[in-house]
């Protein structure tokens, strides 16, 4: 962990990283955790959030105006903006399947030299399950993941080869961590930039899969 940051900085750090990546006009799709942090550092005009049970157009909502029959795919209160549009869930997929979201920030459990990412299970333990990500990593544009650099152990997430259950074959185009951010070319991962505090030393004391520096 970043010395003195909490893991929720830790988080809104990363959220803020990643919005500066977000150029509009774009529909953006908005996992759960960190990913759905990004909305709140969102500056590009013509940027909207679709989710997939559903909505073009999500905001941010007030406590006083949350509606509990409003809300995004993790089940979290969410508002509508003017001109939002609702649709079914097979509307809403039928969008991510035929490329329509420009870009999708998912979540990841690990992430392999290649860019492969690991989101939905981990052997022997209950989770959540997989969502829409299968769907979105291989309907969207450019995906974009965030997490942890390192597990609660701090074993690093950023692996040579996923041992977890891969998401898709399908490589992410960004990676964000509180450490760095990599961006997946052909030949593998490119490290862009350091994060606040972070240093390339601490960067390759936590990282196992190979990297190069831009």
């Amino acid at each position: 962990m970043t010395v003195g940051m909490s893991k929720t900085e830790m988080q809104h750090m990363i959220a803020e990283r990643v919005a500066r990546e977000l150029h509009g006009p774009a529909i953006v799709n908005l996992g759960i955790g960190i990913p759905t942090l990004v909305a709140e550092y969102m500056e590009a005009d013509n940027i909207y959030l679709h989710t997939e049970n559903g909505l073009l157009g999500v905001t941010d909502v007030e406590e006083e105006g949350v509606d509990p029959n409003l809300v995004n795919a993790g089940k979290l209160p969410v508002g509508e903006a003017v001109g939002a549009s609702f649709f079914n869930s097979a509307d809403s997929f039928a969008m991510i399947r035929g490329g329509h979201v420009d870009v999708a920030i998912l979540g990841a459990l690990q992430v392999d030299e290649t860019g492969v990412i690991a989101n939905w299970a981990v052997p022997g333990k209950n989770i959540m399950g997989v969502g829409g990500a299968m769907d979105l990593l291989v309907g969207a544009k450019k995906v974009f993941v965030t997490m942890s650099h390192t597990s609660k152990d701090g074993s690093p997430k950023l692996l040579r080869e996923c041992t977890y259950p891969i998401t898709s074959t399908r490589q992410v185009d960004m990676i964000f961590t509180e450490l760095a951010v990599f961006s997946v070319e052909e030949g593998g991962l490119i490290l862009v930039d350091l994060m606040p505090g972070a240093t390339i030393e601490e960067v390759r004391e936590k990282t196992e899969a190979a990297f190069s520096e831009k």
